[in-house]
């Protein structure tokens, strides 16, 4: 797949029209899904199988991108998983909400781990989809995008793709200084993060995450103040979603040798090691 040019986002409930992308082989779901989001003033592209659904990404990506990603699991083609792949191959901001009936505690953490941001469980209810979909937008730019302008700086086309990351985080800090721990540094305007010398690439969560921890790197954060601060939305204690996320940050920080900054602190949380 290739790489994917800026798209549209939302700051809020029906700021504008989302272009979304529903993979699902089941017709009747497909069709009610479609209708329900288009009612809401959005653009849907039906797709029935997971090969149906990565060719018109491919299509996609040539003119009007995808704002978001519906797929379910089990398809027919490429499956679910492997469309999850695809995308967070060429692009880790994609939004991706996995609608399917097989969704053990094993199957969402394998979601997790491959990039997924969100899952509902079949059967769904249309509110709680919308309601997904508004918090995966929740933090989005409140104009639509345009491409990289040629010339622009690194962080001024991040904040033209993404919009500024959210300022309710910790206090409304000032965003624009660069924050550093021992070899780590982090850009907040421009969205990129290096450790050791080498830049990371990192899903929007996982540098929402590292984003709170080197704000206040002595503190001791509970999962579900990370949680909160990160996703927006309240936290569930049967959920897995930080460990997950933090196994991945650790995972793609080892070939830097400083995934052991980030501490775990049993029964309570995370911090960072000075």
């Amino acid at each position: 797949m290739a790489p994917r040019p800026a798209r549209a986002y939302y700051a809020g409930p029906m700021a504008t029209s989302l272009n979304i992308l529903v993979i699902e082989d089941d017709p009747s779901i497909n069709e009610v899904v479609c209708t329900h989001l288009e009612r809401l003033g959005h653009r849907c592209t039906a797709a029935f199988s997971g090969t149906e659904g990565l060719l018109r990404l491919d299509e996609a990506a040539r003119s009007t991108p995808f704002s978001l990603v519906i797929t379910d699991l089990m398809l027919p083609g490429a499956a679910g998983e492997n469309v999850v792949e695809a995308i967070r191959r060429t692009d880790a901001e994609q939004p991706i909400i996995v609608i399917s009936a097989r969704i053990t505690p094993a199957d969402k953490t394998m979601l997790l781990r491959l990039g997924a941001d969100d899952y509902l469980t079949k059967p769904f209810d249309l509110d709680e989809l919308t309601a997904r979909i508004e918090v995966q937008m929740r933090h989005r730019a409140s104009r639509p995008c345009r491409p990289n302008a040629p010339g622009a700086s690194r962080a001024e086309n991040a904040d033209a793709q993404y919009g500024p990351a959210p300022d309710e985080t910790l206090g409304n800090p000032t965003r624009s200084a660069l924050l550093t721990f021992r070899t780590w540094e982090l850009d907040p305007e421009g969205r990129t993060f290096r450790a050791a010398g080498a830049e990371v690439a990192l899903t929007r969560t996982e540098f929402n995450i590292l984003e709170l921890l080197m704000r206040r790197p002595s503190k001791v954060f509970t999962k579900q103040e990370l949680f909160e601060l990160a996703w927006g939305e309240p936290y569930s204690v049967e959920d897995s979603t930080v460990n997950v996320h933090v196994s991945n940050l650790r995972r793609k920080l080892k070939p830097t040798g400083t995934d052991g900054y980030l501490q775990t602190v049993w029964g309570m949380g995370y911090k960072l090691q000075k």
